[in-house]
């Protein structure tokens, strides 16, 4: 068991370990359980079900890193589609041509960028905490988006952008596939890019990076715009999903996102996380409300039992690091 153990951890990294084990356990429980639970149905369920809330929590991962926190995504998400949809109305609604709804992408990006660049910058510049500064961002977003919108939704678009929401290339989901695209970009940015080095530096010891010569404000600038502007991409895919835009769409992921992450390895603290194991965990999530859901449990159900694996996650991680430590100091 020792070796196979070993094995695992030298191809897949030790931080796989849970995600795979996590995801055997759904697939052997809900597959006993529910007979119709392993099928093209349940698995096409969530190829579309899951862009969303894995978009949001490629836009957690890079604060997550850095041993800070993003709780505005959902609402930057909201406010980033927002823009999309006044771009696209301004430009006539549901005639708008294909040149709007560019322009409303690149007015998205543009909000999530700033509201992330805003983020940012007074974390950096102030050194306040970052749970502070982005529920101050979070509760600023709500308001001003709640204000905008008078509560409701916008709505009223061309029918072409259905397919990014709902259509499918070779079979697969075009969300699933822009989301795929977003993982691999992560990837590269964490594995191949000096940011991603400086932010898990930032995340290990910010004091230790300073003295290293890093930019330490730059670096955390620069991730939460980023953070900002994946939330956008998500409120442009929410946006085509659901033909509208409210700002409390979505309001329910903001802690599924941290515990995807977590589910997936990354360090509370910051410092250590990888974006594959974070990829499968997300699968994982989604694969346990599909389940329950073909179950007939309630969808409060599902939302219950993510926070009851929340507390088991963080206390297998504590107490298989509390063992990992004593074995080190007996060898």
């Amino acid at each position: 068991m020792k070796a196979i153990a070993q094995r695992f951890n030298a191809t897949f990294g030790a931080d796989m370990a849970g995600p795979a084990i996590a995801f055997l356990a759904v697939m052997i429980i809900f597959g006993l359980a529910a007979n119709n639970f392993i099928s093209a149905a349940t698995f096409g369920s969530v190829a579309f079900q899951l862009p969303e809330l894995g978009l949001l929590t490629l836009a957690m991962l890079l604060p997550l890193l850095t041993g800070g926190i993003n709780l505005s995504v959902t609402f930057t998400a909201n406010l980033s589609g927002l823009a999309a949809a006044w771009v696209m109305q301004s430009y006539g609604g549901v005639d708008a041509p294909p040149s709007a709804f560019l322009l409303g992408v690149l007015a998205a990006l543009a909000t999530g960028g700033a509201a992330g660049l805003m983020t940012g910058a007074a974390i950096a510049y102030t050194r306040a905490h970052p749970i502070l500064v982005t529920l101050s961002m979070m509760i600023f977003l709500r308001g001003l988006g709640e204000f905008l919108t008078r509560g409701g939704d916008v709505s009223g678009f061309p029918n072409f952008i259905a397919p990014i929401g709902h259509g499918q290339i070779f079979g697969l989901p075009i969300p699933l596939l822009i989301f795929i695209v977003c993982v691999g970009l992560w990837q590269l940015l964490l594995t191949r890019f000096k940011l991603g080095f400086g932010l898990l530096m930032i995340g290990s010891n910010i004091e230790a990076a300073q003295y290293s010569g890093l930019n330490t404000r730059r670096i955390l600038v620069l991730v939460y715009t980023l953070s900002g502007m994946m939330c956008a991409v998500a409120g442009v895919i929410m946006l085509a999903r659901f033909n509208s835009v409210r700002v409390g769409h979505g309001e329910s992921y903001l802690l599924i996102t941290v515990l995807a992450a977590f589910l997936g390895g990354i360090n509370p603290f910051g410092g250590f996380g990888r974006v594959l194991p974070v990829f499968v965990a997300l699968i994982v999530l989604q694969l346990l409300s599909s389940g329950l859901n073909l179950m007939g449990a309630n969808q409060h159900l599902a939302t219950a039992l993510w926070g009851v694996l929340m507390i088991v996650v963080m206390a297998a991680r504590t107490i298989v690091s509390a063992y990992m430590a004593s074995h080190k100091k007996k060898g």
